[in-house]
């Protein structure tokens, strides 16, 4: 028998090979294909096989997704009950991307690189607030009032840490815990070098060896077992890693020193002291695994500030809301509030979801979703997004968008996931990992065999240390956390200055681009057209009729143009006719039938659709106003043209000096437009733009993308409409104005939610300063150990007499991770 199931969780084809070999291993399931694309599986059984028993195996491998029937879904109520108690409040993912985009439902490690999974920062926490009574915890609520039991005034609950706190905490209390074992046994260690050590005045040098011992278990066993565990799994999967060299290292160091206690006899003199006991080695091994603990806990605590920028964007958003009911001001929770709710926004406060205003005039800043600093002014009908906080006037607004819809949430989560994409530059890193931990074991096989042939005296002590010494300095680590870390600072970064990055791939593309294609209306203009004047060319149509018209015509287009003609109409108490059979004409305009009459609004290639004559009176009329930069738009009734509208559209303040800074930098600028020659040339020479086309129908932008590709440019398409759809995404970078629609914003790689041109430079600005950040982490990270290992192995020790102690060697690649992401988070200060 066959089935077709729905899962969920999987977002690459990593994923998709993982679900199906998962499936495939049941028992009973003959067969298992899985499709991405469709987010299902078919599997075909020998006999019936329950849906728990699937989603069983999917848990218990990894436990990333889920799968279910066709029809359902995995709720949140269902997905709270999968959710370990503590483990936080989002999804994890491991730091160093090792499966691409995957997430997993649990804290714990990556089953990869063993590093720890780290939270993604969501809106879930913030966003529900919950009561409970001081003396009863049993009861809570979500909203304010008394216990009934004790009749006291509930309290908000303090929310648990985060997963990410957790982990730094339990680091913590191991740290403490290992360095309070490690250091006596360090201090035993080096009193060797005290003359007549007055130690073994108390007791003799095998006796010490034994409290070594005893004090090095809770460290070995407690504190650092979990480096062991995650060796034993890297080399059980055979995905080598950090964990692989430190489990190694420090694990044979410290089996060597209890083996040499036991049985001392088993080793030739030159591995004993004077006494007769065997050089042991307890402190090197918990030395070298308290420092890499250390290390671990030093880049918990950066790690939690590489997400900083997500952090500050949730304190944005706001847990109660004011909603009106019935007249009245009721405090609700924020999950409480449903779409076109009527809400009471007062001074200071942080405006709760999208919407528009209703009633009410005020100034909103928007500093913290835009980046810029100027508040806004805003009255009836202007847009508002949640998180953004009201100047000193009260107003009411409708909810328009609620929950996950709302732009705060949507660029928080834009965020989280571009932050977990790969960039293609992580490839070469990649590729280096996949054969360092074998390398690198060679290497310290050879560096002990080489000392032991031709070292000095004692030539297997020497051989030994130096041999754990590479195996210790040398970090996969470090290279593998270089490019996911700039990427997700640079994209929180980017956020707060109104540039969001759908992925880091993106970034990467930004930072090659020398071509700048650009759409006239909404992109260079402000989208916000207003009528300046409407004209009729034939005596049987008066001015008032053709106004009629083109507002009946139009009361059925969402296109800007026709909102303001529409709106002109009203204003002017035009009667707005029944239509039919309405149509778009993709880069052209409208026709509809109007009481039975033909009716055609638009550019030229409309009216030659429409088959209507523009006689070249009616141009010369027509170019008086589009020589001035305005847009005019024909109207014909019966295969004759009637009249026109000419529309204005403001150049926006910061347009010119966007394209200059970009041009300045070597990026070649060419504007595209639907408008015809005259409006665009008008416009070109107001901002000082050499090259442009006019009269572009969508497939002509995506050709004039296509072209210039072919020559070799890399291409950046900044667009706001349903027009530019298809050049967004054929651009190597497709820049989106948030402020255009929803295909458009689909369509692109880079979003700017103020919609200027000002943010292209932003995004340029930063990609390149993310790019050369990357650049440095790899290079520090490849030098690091590229000089590293050769010390290590005591290349120095012939001419200066230099050896690396593996205690040194530990310290060095504790920091290692360490400065990777320290020079990541210099990128939290550049100014664009």
């Amino acid at each position: 028998m066959k089935h077709t199931y729905h899962i969920q969780g999987m977002t690459c084809n990593g994923c998709r090979s993982h679900v199906e070999e998962t499936l495939s291993k049941v028992k009973g399931v003959s067969k298992a294909t899985v499709n991405l694309e469709k987010e299902e599986a078919t599997i075909e059984m020998d006999s019936h096989i329950t849906i728990e028993t699937l989603q069983k195996a999917m848990q218990d491998n990894g436990g990333a997704y889920s799968i279910h029937k066709f029809g359902e879904h995995n709720t949140t109520k269902e997905a709270e009950k999968e959710k370990p108690k503590g483990a936080g409040t989002g999804t994890f993912y491991c730091p160093m991307h090792c499966e691409g985009e995957k997430t997993y439902n649990k804290s714990g490690d990556c089953p990869v690189c063993g590093m720890d999974l780290v939270e993604e920062q969501n809106l879930s926490a913030v966003s529900t607030e919950q009561w409970t009574c001081p003396m009863h915890s049993e009861i809570v609520r979500d909203e304010a009032g008394s216990c009934p039991i004790c009749g006291m005034d509930l309290v908000p609950m303090q929310p648990d840490d985060s997963a990410e706190e957790k982990s730094y905490k339990k680091l913590l209390k191991k740290f403490l815990i290992a360095l309070a074992f490690t250091l006596p046994i360090f201090l035993i260690a080096m009193s060797e070098m005290i003359p007549n050590n007055p130690l073994y005045n108390v007791m003799e040098q095998k006796k010490w060896n034994w409290v070594q011992f005893g004090l090095s278990i809770p460290v070995v066993f407690y504190a650092t077992w979990m480096f062991f565990e995650r060796a034993y799994k890297s080399i059980q999967t055979w995905n080598l890693n950090m964990f692989t060299l430190i489990g190694i290292g420090s694990g044979v160091a410290w089996l060597f020193s209890v083996f040499g206690m036991f049985f001392p006899d088993f080793f030739p003199e030159q591995f004993k002291t004077e006494s007769g006991a065997v050089h042991v080695y307890f402190e090197a091994a918990t030395v070298i695994l308290t420092l890499v603990l250390l290390g671990q806990l030093l880049e918990a605590r950066a790690h939690s500030k590489t997400n900083s920028a997500v952090k500050e964007l949730l304190k944005l958003a706001p847990n109660r809301a004011i909603k009106i009911v019935d007249g009245e001001e009721v405090e609700v929770s924020i999950e409480k509030i449903a779409l076109n709710d009527i809400l009471k926004v007062k001074p200071g406060e942080k405006i709760p979801v999208d919407g528009s205003i209703t009633e009410g005039d005020t100034t909103i800043n928007e500093s913290m979703i835009t980046g810029e600093p100027i508040p806004v002014n805003k009255s009836v009908g202007d847009k508002v997004s949640s998180g953004t906080i009201n100047g000193n006037q009260s107003f009411l607004m409708k909810a328009e968008k609620v929950g996950g819809d709302t732009l705060l949430s949507q660029i928080i989560h834009m965020v989280n996931k571009a932050s977990r994409s790969r960039a293609p530059i992580q490839n070469l890193a990649d590729k280096v990992s996949g054969y360092f931990v074998p390398v690198v074991v060679i290497i310290s096989i050879i560096t002990f065999a080489v000392w032991a042939i031709w070292g000095p005296e004692p030539v297997y002590v020497y051989a030994f240390v130096n041999a754990i010494a590479v195996l210790i300095i040398a970090c996969p680590c470090a290279l593998g956390l270089a490019t996911p870390m700039s990427v997700m600072v640079g994209v929180g970064k980017s956020a707060q200055n109104g540039v969001l990055i759908k992925n880091a791939e993106a970034l990467e593309k930004m930072d090659k681009v020398d071509t700048l294609i650009i759409d006239k209306t909404g992109t260079i203009t402000e989208g916000k057209p207003t009528v300046e004047k409407i004209g009729f060319f034939n005596d049987s149509f008066s001015d008032s009729e053709v106004l009629q018209y083109i507002v009946s015509i139009n009361s059925n287009s969402e296109h800007p143009l026709a909102e303001a003609t529409v709106k002109y109409g009203k204003e002017h108490n035009a009667e707005i006719l029944k239509s039919d059979a309405f149509s778009a004409v993709t880069g052209k305009g409208v026709e509809a039938t109007i009481n039975g009459k033909k009716v055609a609004l638009g550019n030229p290639k409309m009216m030659a659709y429409a088959h209507a004559e523009i006689t070249s009176k009616m141009q010369e009329e027509a170019k008086t106003y589009q020589k001035q930069g305005k847009t005019v738009s024909y109207l014909s009734v019966d295969k004759i043209v009637a009249g026109y509208v000419v529309i204005g559209d403001k150049i926006k303040e910061t347009s010119a000096k966007a394209i200059k800074a970009l041009q300045d930098k070597g990026i070649a600028v060419l504007m595209l437009t639907g408008d015809n020659h005259d409006t665009a040339q008008a416009v070109a020479s107001e901002l000082n733009l050499t090259d442009f086309k006019a009269s572009m129908l969508p497939e002509d932008k995506m050709k004039e993308v296509e072209k210039l590709q072919e020559k070799g440019k890399v291409v950046a398409m900044a667009g706001d409409g349903i027009n530019d759809a298809p050049a967004l995404a054929k651009s190597d970078v497709g820049i989106a104005m948030g402020t255009g629609t929803d295909v458009a914003i689909e369509s692109a790689m880079i979003t700017l939610v103020k919609g200027d041109l000002h943010g292209i430079a932003k995004a340029r600005n930063l990609s390149h300063a993310v790019m050369r950040n990357i650049k440095q982490n790899l290079f520090f990270a490849l030098v690091y150990n590229t000089l590293g290992i050769p010390i290590a192995a005591g290349v120095l020790f012939p001419i200066f007499g230099i050896l690396l102690s593996p205690m040194i060697a530990a310290l060095a690649m504790s920091f290692s991770s360490v400065s990777v992401i320290a020079n990541a988070l210099r990128l939290r200060t550049i100014k664009v």
